[in-house]
């Protein structure tokens, strides 16, 4: 068994991962750190072209070797595991929440006010897009003012894009672009320009931010020590005191190894899943329900949102594979007025797979081929097709909840965790009013524009979760403080989605960082 002793021991190599290391090594230069990751380093940019291809070719796994075969869970999304986590494939989104979501309880008398301001939480979004590189357009509205300009420009509008946009605003609905982690210019944070390839989930140029480039850059600079192929399975406190002593791992390599680290502190940025479910495998004599559980709280509130969403074919001509992913926002049901019903949610406009594919044979059965099939293509008269989109706001029960399965086991006997969403009461009762309120809108969007309305959906599942160890200023009723300090150990800290104690109606990754952000200028002061 191999000892590893650290100043700060990080659990978990995601995106919250690499910013809090990078921060960590700008404020204390001198901390020694290691970064402990249970799947792979997939440190393997120059073969991403080739993957991207393959996929596109034969529809192979982009990311062949992201995941470990048996550490998987009931009701997860992701099963991303690996050096980067889920950011090594996300489309790059970076919207932020609004003040309302700090303050829901004194606002509107739902949930939780959060234990932090807007206006501290917003100085740690300008940090996180500068240290991701987000390129965007400010909105219109002063609710969304902004204390300091975005790192870069915006991505220019394809075509399609800006057809839609033209489409929307007829609408009466105010749209800009959302802001994405994505370079519009060369080199920044030594990555290349975007050049619209159009397979944002595996970029082959580096444009868009993945947090393996970052642990790369503190690998070269011999700033951290990362351990991959290592599944951290058990946190042990001191005999004398609260405070965490030791880590237990095994290696994942077949080797069979097993690893104990030692650190005076240690950072749990596992997500929203593993963070919680670590906590639980914990358990002890004096902490029988698992560490930082005092409160009864880890796992519970697990959150997210909801979505309503449905198409519209309209008089647009929109031509496939032109950056679909960059997509249109309007921020103006982002706010409600507190004497009015409850109904908050974004409202994205997207291209629906392009709506017209080019065709190798004309009706009268000739061959189309060069020239002659690009002109078919643009000149035939068929409509295009929009996806419209609403994440609304709904809150968690404290028992939307993440368990320990009676039954489902890793190779090492750890009981796997099982995930189940459910919202309170008091969301469940406004779903009806939300889903009428975005018919409204949808059908204004279509209607002002001599478009048809399809079926509206919702998502079965809770888009972009977070929560199961969420912060707030009372022990009783939450798991760590506002900086991600767990209130039962002094020296643990928790990072990133498993803190929030409301999903937002809006993309969580940006507030994850943010967050992250904050708790690593404690920690550099612990």
């Amino acid at each position: 068994m191999a000892v590893h002793e650290s100043d700060v021991c990080i659990i978990g190599g995601g995106i919250t991962a690499a910013m809090v290391a990078e921060k960590l090594a700008t404020l204390r230069p001198n901390l020694s750190m290691i970064v402990v990751e249970a799947g792979k380093s997939l440190f393997d940019v120059e073969n991403r072209a080739d993957y991207r291809k393959r996929s596109l070719d034969y529809g192979e796994n982009q990311w062949p070797g992201d995941y470990v075969a048996d550490q998987s869970a009931d009701g997860i999304i992701s099963r991303t595991m690996a050096v980067g986590g889920s950011a090594l494939h996300w489309g790059g989104v970076c919207n932020r929440f609004s003040e309302e979501d700090t303050r829901l309880k004194s606002m509107y008398g739902l949930a939780v006010d959060w234990p932090i301001t807007w206006t501290e939480l917003e100085k740690y979004y300008c940090e996180a897009e500068r240290r991701l590189g987000v390129s965007g357009e400010p909105g219109p509205l002063k609710e969304d003012a902004r204390s300091e300009p975005y790192p870069m420009a915006p991505m220019n509008m394809s075509f399609n894009l800006i057809q839609l946009k033209a489409w929307a605003d007829k609408s009466g609905t105010p749209f800009w672009t959302t802001p994405q982690a994505k370079n519009t210019v060369n080199g920044y944070g030594g990555r290349s320009i975007c050049l619209r390839c159009n397979t944002c989930e595996i970029c082959p140029t580096g444009a868009r931010y993945s947090p393996d480039y970052t642990f790369k850059q503190l690998l070269a600079a011999k700033r951290i020590q990362l351990h991959d192929n290592t599944l951290v399975r058990k946190l042990d406190l001191d005999e004398r005191s609260s405070r965490i002593a030791v880590a237990h791992a095994a290696k994942q390599d077949g080797t069979g190894g097993t690893d104990e680290y030692r650190a005076r502190i240690f950072v749990l940025a596992s997500g929203y899943t593993w963070s919680p479910h670590l906590l639980l495998l914990s358990a002890n004599s004096r902490f029988p329900t698992g560490l930082a559980n005092r409160s009864d709280h880890v796992g519970r509130y697990m959150t997210g949102h909801l979505a309503y969403q449905t198409t519209v074919d309209a008089d647009l001509k929109i031509y496939p594979g032109m950056n679909e992913q960059h997509s249109l926002i309007s921020r103006k049901y982002f706010r409600c007025a507190p004497n009015t019903p409850y109904v908050r949610h974004d409202l994205r406009v997207w291209e629906n797979g392009g709506g017209r594919t080019p065709r190798l044979r004309a009706a009268d059965g000739s061959l189309l081929l060069g020239d002659a099939l690009l002109d078919d293509w643009r000149t035939r008269t068929t409509r295009g097709t929009a996806r419209v989109r609403g994440y609304f706001d709904v809150h968690p029960d404290p028992d939307s909840r993440l368990t320990l399965s009676p039954t489902a086991k890793n190779r090492w006997g750890d009981p796997l965790p099982v995930v189940r969403h459910k919202i309170d009461s008091a969301s469940e009762a406004r779903q009806a009013a939300t889903r009428i309120h975005l018919e409204q809108v949808f059908a204004t969007m279509a209607t002002a524009n001599d478009g048809r309305m399809g079926n509206v959906s919702g998502l079965s599942y809770q888009d972009h979760p977070a929560g199961g160890c969420r912060m707030g200023a009372d022990p009783a009723t939450s798991v760590v403080d506002s900086h991600g300090r767990a209130h039962d150990h002094e020296n643990l800290f928790v990072v990133g989605s498993p803190t929030l104690p409301t999903g937002g109606c809006t993309n969580g990754t940006l507030t994850f960082v943010a967050l992250a952000l904050r708790s690593a200028d404690a920690i550099a002061r612990a």
